[in-house]
């Protein structure tokens, strides 16, 4: 049965109030390691098949609950819907992962953009998340996401993944004034459709900006930092208790953390390559922060994951002049689809019972 604490345990951490134990969910808790989403996805043909049906996304977005005491379920989804709504064409090679039929390379094609309708081109977005709040029933708040500005121009330049991003980086040298023409219209869309996911019924929104590492200091500030900024400012969020709290994560961009903190966004998610009391430190307890083992911590064995999920706890504490108020315990990026879930098993409780009141 679930208990009333577990239903706002995540809220109370990000408004940085006073909670029975430390929150966690886990970034892709919803994924390949298990046998559940393996054999849904077999049977529904593909991970677009699975995304774009809401009955299957709310499916796959429980499974992990039905397992594990997670404080949050998270939207199954992918970053990259905005980009195929904007008729770039998503599709998946197996071992190569997301591409584009129709990158967009010069001005000409940035202009043709823009930012799709949520409720038509996107609504199988927004019919997943109100089946999943209706399927959740308030037991765990629902978090909705998206991909960062930068993050999603990176896809949509470079084609796909890339190892050097040398595309997209040549357009901010050679080609600014365009590149934020195209993050100006992505910030447009990103904004719209966090606003309709929470319109929907997502409790908390994260923007995911996976390859902000990827850029000097002074180009993250000028084609990252400016956009989140954006973001965190104009997404309409309501105002106290009933507040839609804003996590913004971004993956080797420790550097940042004092700017991000300025952005107004409610959290900051934090990778696993800085301590957390030094995140603390950094972010002067302006915002809650959210994370942040090392993944790759779920390949030891039961002893060593408990062991490192309480260096973890203790680090923010430590920072945090010795309280645990305003941390949300994750991964310090996603998990990998050969992980255990026996492993995740025991970082849920060992989270839960290491930090209990």
């Amino acid at each position: 049965m679930t208990s009333p604490s577990r239903h706002d345990r995540l809220l109370r951490a990000l408004r940085r109030e006073p909670v029975d134990c430390t929150p966690v969910w886990l970034m892709r808790q919803a994924g390949r390691y298990l046998p559940e989403y393996r054999a849904t996805r077999a049977k529904a043909g593909s991970f677009l098949a699975m995304a774009k049906n809401p009955d299957i996304a709310c499916e796959v977005t429980l499974q992990p609950l039905r397992r594990f005491d997670l404080d949050a379920a998270i939207l199954f989804s992918d970053i990259l819907t905005i980009p195929d709504a904007m008729g770039l064409e998503l599709y998946f090679v197996e071992g190569e992962g997301p591409k584009f039929r129709h990158p967009v390379r010069d001005a000409a094609a940035i202009a043709k953009l823009a930012v799709p309708d949520m409720e038509t081109e996107l609504r199988y977005v927004m019919d997943a998340v109100r089946v999943i709040r209706r399927e959740l029933d308030g037991s765990v708040p629902l978090i909705g996401f998206s991909g960062s500005p930068w993050t999603l121009a990176c896809y949509m330049v470079e084609g796909g993944g890339s190892k050097d991003f040398a595309l997209i980086k040549a357009m901010a040298l050679n080609e600014p004034a365009a590149l934020h023409q195209l993050l100006s219209v992505v910030t447009d869309a990103v904004i719209a459709y966090l606003a309709a996911q929470r319109a929907a019924g997502a409790q908390v929104l994260q923007v995911f900006d996976t390859w902000g590492g990827v850029l000097s200091p002074t180009m993250y500030r000028e084609f990252s930092l400016r956009y989140l900024t954006r973001i965190a400012q104009e997404l309409e969020r309501g105002d106290g208790a009933e507040r839609t709290p804003l996590i913004l994560f971004g993956k080797g961009t420790g550097l940042h953390l004092g700017a991000l903190a300025d952005t107004g966004a409610d959290a900051l998610g934090v990778d696993w390559t800085l301590d957390l009391a030094d995140a603390v430190a950094r972010t002067g307890g302006r915002v809650a922060l959210q994370g942040n083992l090392d993944p790759t911590t779920l390949y030891g064995n039961p002893a060593a994951i408990e062991r490192a999920a309480g260096q973890v706890l203790d680090s923010y504490a430590q920072g945090n002049g010795g309280s645990r108020e305003g941390h949300v315990f994750n991964l310090g990026h996603g998990m990998s689809p050969d992980m255990n879930p026996d492993h995740v098993q025991v970082l849920v409780e060992a989270v839960h019972r290491l930090s209990r009141r």
